[in-house]
């Protein structure tokens, strides 16, 4: 038997959604992007690691200096984390 490989054509906001309110992910960002992301922050040292868990869609939900702080927080919201490459 034969497979067929179905693509399925996503829009940006239908791709978006994907995971929404299940998923989120992990990563360490640079504290000159910190105001565009958390825009209630202070202003951070640039030399302090930054580590931001953010929703599927791209929401920011953490932001702190504590990479494990972040996972604890996703488990605490019953978010999946991933990893992104």
């Amino acid at each position: 038997m034969m497979m067929k490989e179905v693509t399925a054509r996503l829009t940006q906001t239908e791709l978006a959604q994907v995971g929404s309110g299940e998923v989120a992910y992990i990563r360490k960002i640079r504290s000159e992007d910190v105001p565009r992301c958390f825009p209630e922050a202070p202003d951070i040292d640039p030399s302090v690691d930054l580590w931001a868990l953010f929703g599927a869609d791209g929401t920011p939900i953490l932001l702190t200096d504590n990479r494990s702080s972040t996972f604890y927080k996703a488990a605490e919201d019953e978010l999946k984390t991933v990893s992104l490459h």
